[in-house]
């Protein structure tokens, strides 16, 4: 881990549940020092943390404290952080995860994010990107009070920025909160070709190191859910970047 400082300089604005109660963060990870100074910065955001030291735990912890977000680390002592994240999703939980892992191999990102995962981090790291990365993840989530935002509508596409339905030709459509987010973005610009480098800053909120790739991987997801079975939508300009337009 990087030897910054253990805390944010200054405390943002906090970020709270719909009902007024703190954004509740699950940090799994075996090295007890580690744990603690997540827990400890994240609890700085004004947040309920919880920890585990392994993949069960993990699992068991998940179930009773529901929580918005978990900072995930993929080597664990029992399962594997990517088993865990499976055995979540299967429970039928959307939270979005963080990877956490020594590995700096792109397969091994690309890993993470094919089991569902939304974001990682390469130790070492610092926690104040930590913080801010999580930050984002649950900033895409719903379970922060939504603003004056209408439905979206692109052809027989619709999104609901506030209760995070997504639904085409009346059939629901069930995102991620990374696919959700990439989607708001493109029905909020429709028919405007969108490069690799805005969705990167407007989706993911930081440098993604230059990883581009993580865009085509989301896109094909996106692909996959949107457009299967149906008239296109999402449209590659070869050397341009994405739009999104209504079926043909």
């Amino acid at each position: 881990m990087s030897s910054r400082s253990t805390a944010p300089a200054t405390r943002p604005a906090a970020l709270v549940r719909p009902d007024g109660s703190p954004v509740r963060v699950l940090v799994v990870d075996d090295e007890p020092s580690l744990s603690e100074l997540l827990s400890m910065a994240l609890r700085y955001e004004g947040w309920d943390v919880r920890t585990a030291a392994d993949g069960l735990g993990a699992v068991r912890t998940a179930r009773d404290f529901r929580p918005d977000a978990v900072v995930l680390d993929i080597m664990l002592p029992d399962l594997d952080g990517l088993e865990v994240l499976r055995r979540l999703r299967a429970e039928g939980g959307d939270v979005p995860v963080l990877f956490l892992t020594a590995k700096d191999a792109v397969e091994d990102r690309v890993a993470g994010l094919t089991a569902g995962g939304d974001d990682y981090v390469t130790k070492p790291f610092s926690l104040e990107e930590v913080v801010a990365r999580v930050r984002a993840l649950v900033r895409r989530t719903a379970v922060l009070t939504g603003g004056d935002d209408s439905v979206l509508t692109v052809g027989d596409l619709s999104l609901d920025e506030d209760s995070h339905e997504v639904s085409r030709g009346g059939e629901q459509i069930r995102l991620t909160a990374t696919e959700f987010e990439l989607l708001r973005y493109f029905m909020r610009n429709p028919r405007r070709v969108l490069t690799k480098a805005q969705i990167l800053d407007r989706v993911w909120n930081y440098d993604f190191g230059g990883q581009a790739n993580v865009v085509e991987l989301y896109v094909s997801y996106l692909r996959k859910k949107i457009d299967a079975g149906r008239a296109p939508m999402i449209h590659t300009l070869r050397g341009a970047g994405y739009v999104l337009k209504p079926g043909q």
